[in-house]
């Protein structure tokens, strides 16, 4: 057991999230703000990380998007206000966006 603290120590040091501590709502925000990004990406609006590369991938952008509004709909109840109309307002931005790019 005195590894398990050593490795406690040195992730907090090093600035490591331990995702496995966090609570399902905060999860489900984190899972839906990665697939919020790699549906901006897979429709060719933001680079890929670490490259300068624009990919497009209607398909991935589709399923991101469908996975975020299903994330989206099971954490809403559990925010704040503020924090609802804001992901609400992600969820728009991302349909709005697949469909004006994908009925060119």
């Amino acid at each position: 057991m005195m590894s398990d603290s050593k490795d406690d120590a040195k992730n907090k040091q090093s600035g490591i999230l331990d995702i496995t501590s966090l609570d399902t709502y905060s999860l489900l925000g984190m899972f839906v703000s990665l697939l919020t990004e790699k549906a901006w990406q897979t429709m060719g609006l933001r680079t890929k990380p670490g490259t300068d590369k624009i990919e497009v991938d209607f398909e991935q952008a589709r399923v991101a998007i469908d996975a975020t509004v299903f994330l989206a709909e099971r954490v809403a109840p559990h925010l704040p206000d503020v924090e609802k109309r804001r992901l609400e307002g992600v969820v728009a931005d991302l349909k709005l966006n697949y469909v004006r790019l994908t009925k060119t």
